[in-house]
Parts: structure tokens; sequence; C-alpha cells
């Protein structure tokens, strides 16, 4: 019998802790053993009956058990593939970058010698304090501990910052590749493009547009959590790379093009798929000015040339249906115009799928409400995560790899 992966699910004090339940009930859907274990602050904020509950076995809460004959946090370290901890909050960070064994999960994480993987979770004033940025480069520098996220979004205060736990989904994709588990898309060689690019004015200014690289990321980090290799090629954003991927970073247009070149090849064998979800500018100034531009009169006049279609250049040389296209299409109208929009662009650039979307839905938001378009159908999907929409899109791509022999 194949052996199934043991994660032991640290909880700590933080109003995020009801999302371990999540977390575990993904684990365990994914084959995994889960060992449930919270500080003595985590059962104010999740009962730990929940947590037993879910995972089918008692939550280990002291290392000073008095009916266990040994060491806990040693005995339990020794049978451990992955030590999860979710949330982490600053003072437990404190606690692990300074070796401290005071609790069941600052002692468990000192005495395994497998992965440890983090998800913090705080007030974004405590996430930048001087002092929780020390304890997470001393983290980073002795690779004993892997954060995974914060990410930016509402707080339990009411505010929005930076110091969100990370997904459920997230947290998990992580975990798996950390447990090297592959699934549906193992063997596929897939392209992801993501946030704007910057066409550049002078030494100061450019033009750009609004595109977070949010949704290429979730795409990325889904795709590679299922056992894709996964090249991510980005404009400037402010993202993480996700675990498992290979990044290139790329300004402009002419920039992502040359990347694209690399990432396919001449012949376009290098890679078996491309979701094309970054935001290219439609124009570049035709000048690029060496120096600052002064100010000269009321109206200024840049004479803009179109960038190269990057999406179509692809289409029009593919053949066989390899490698699979999917672009997006991103409109202010309403659903009606926006799916003819998405049609066309669909016929125009030969490619497989079109996500349409409204601005007011995609750029920045947590969230997305998409239509997908296909030659012969446009679905509406309801809202949902961007993580799950990458899965959404990542399943149409599995499809349309299976039946072009592109995976077995």
């Amino acid at each position: 019998m194949a052996h199934s992966p043991k994660v032991a699910l640290a909880v700590s004090g933080s109003i995020a802790a009801y999302k371990a339940v999540e977390v575990a009930r993904r684990l365990m859907d994914a084959g995994i053993t889960v060992v449930p274990v919270m500080t003595a602050s985590a059962v104010h904020f999740l009962g730990p009956l929940t947590l037993s509950g879910i995972c089918g076995t008692p939550v280990v809460q002291d290392f000073l058990d008095a009916g266990h004959g040994g060491e806990v946090h040693v005995d339990l370290g020794r049978t451990l593939d992955l030590v999860l901890v979710v949330p982490a909050t600053a003072d437990l960070l404190a606690r692990l970058a300074q070796g401290r064994a005071e609790d069941i999960v600052s002692a468990l994480s000192l005495s395994v010698t497998c992965p440890v993987l983090a998800a913090p979770a705080m007030h974004s004033h405590m996430w930048s304090h001087p002092a929780t940025q020390r304890n997470v480069a001393t983290l980073r520098a002795d690779a004993r501990v892997t954060l995974i996220g914060p990410v930016e979004g509402p707080l339990a205060s009411g505010e929005s910052g930076l110091g969100r736990m990370a997904d459920p989904q997230q947290i998990v994709a992580a975990a798996l590749h950390a447990l090297g588990k592959t699934t549906d898309l193992a063997g596929l060689r897939l392209v992801v493009t993501a946030g704007p690019t910057i066409e550049d004015i002078d030494p100061v200014r450019f033009l750009s547009n609004r595109s977070s690289g949010r949704m290429g990321f979730a795409v990325a980090e889904r795709a590679a959590s299922r056992g894709a290799q996964v090249s991510l090629i980005t404009g400037p954003v402010e993202l993480s790379t996700p675990s498992g991927v290979e990044r290139v970073d790329v300004r402009s247009a002419r920039d992502m093009q040359e990347a694209l070149a690399a990432a396919f090849g001449r012949d376009l064998a290098r890679a078996d798929a491309l979701v094309m979800a970054a935001a290219v500018a439609d124009y570049t100034p035709r000048e690029v000015y060496a120096h600052k531009m002064k100010k000269a009169g009321d109206a200024v006049a840049i004479e803009l040339a179109k960038t190269p279609d990057l999406l179509a250049e692809i289409g029009a040389i593919r053949s066989g249906g390899r490698p699979v296209l999917v672009g997006f299409a991103v409109e202010t109208a309403e659903d009606d115009v926006l799916v003819a929009y998405a049609q066309k662009k669909l016929r125009d650039k030969r490619v497989d799928l079109i996500v349409a979307n409204h601005a007011a839905d995609s750029f920045a938001a947590p969230t997305n409400r998409a239509i997908f378009v296909t030659e012969h159908a446009a679905e509406a999907l309801p809202v949902m995560s961007k993580t799950d929409l990458a899965d959404r899109i990542l399943d149409h791509v599995g499809t349309l790899s299976a039946a072009r022999g592109i995976l077995p």
C-alpha cells in the first residue's frame, strides 16, 4: 500500500484559525493524514472538538503530556512529512525565528527534520513592523520555515492591507507541492503570463494599466500544485512567486514577446499550453525620450504605435491544436456585447478559450465573475475566488490537452 503523507496541522491563536478547518478538509480530500496541533491561545478561537472531528484524531495541545511516556513533540515529529502552521501569528513567527520551544507548535517545529510551512495572519501594521520583518528575514535566511503569504485584503479590523492569511486553496497547494504530490496535469508544460506591461515615455513617465497580476499568479500556482511544469512570465507586480514555478520578469510588451519566444521556441515545441492572463498594453510610445519631457503649453501630443499581438502571433503559427491557447477579454460593456467581442477575439486570434470578464470584476479584487467563451458556447460562471476560477480554466486546458494527445 502506498504511503499516505502525514501532516501536522498546527494552529495558533488568531481570528483566522477557523480557516484551518477548510485546510484540514482539503488535505484529507487529497489523501493526506492530518494530525491537529493547537497552541493554548488557539483554543480561544477554534474548538478542539471541531478540528479533531474533521481530522478523526485527538488534538495535540501540550508537549508536557503526563499520559505520554516519551516526548510528544519529538515522537510525533519523527513520523511527519510536513508541519503546516495555519495561521502563524506575529508572536509565533518570533518564537520560530528565535528557536524557542515553550509551546507545542514551536517545540514541534524545532524538533522536526521535515519541511515547515507557515501561513502568517496579522494586522498589516504588525506585519510591516521592523521586528516582524527581522524575524521573517531570519526564517528565510536559514530556510527553516517557508512562508505562504500573507496577502492583501480585508482584515479582521475592518481595514484592508497586507497581512491577511492566504486562501486555504493556496495553502493546500503549497503543502501538496512540498509533499511532492502530482495530480492531473503532470507532464503538461504550461506558460502563463500575468500583470501589466509598462511602456516608457521617458525616464520618469510611462503608460500602463490596472492589472494586478493576481489572476495569472493564481493560474500558475494551481497549475504547479496539479503537477504541471509552469513558466510564469510577468510584468511588474508585487506578488510572491508561487511554489514550484519558474518566474521570468519583464517590463514592456516587447520584453514579453521575447520571453514568450524563448519559452515556446521557434517551432512551439517547448511548451504545451499558454494561459495569456497578462494585460499587455495595446500601444507604446513611438519614441522614448532620453530625458524627462518638460512642460510646454497646455497640451502635449505623444505619438503611439501598436504593440505586437502576442497571443495572435502564436495562434497564427500553431498547428494541430498545439499549444492549447487561452486568452482573456476585459470590457466595460454589458454581457451580450462582452460575449460578442470575446467570440470575435476567439476567431481572430485562433485560440481555444476566451475568459471574458468585466473590468469592475477583475482588477485587484480577490474574486472574479467570468464568462467562458468557446467556439460553440458561452458559459456564464458565478462569482468565485481567483483560485477557483484558475482551477476552472485549468480543467478546460487539461480536457483539451488530453483530447489532443498532449496529456495521457
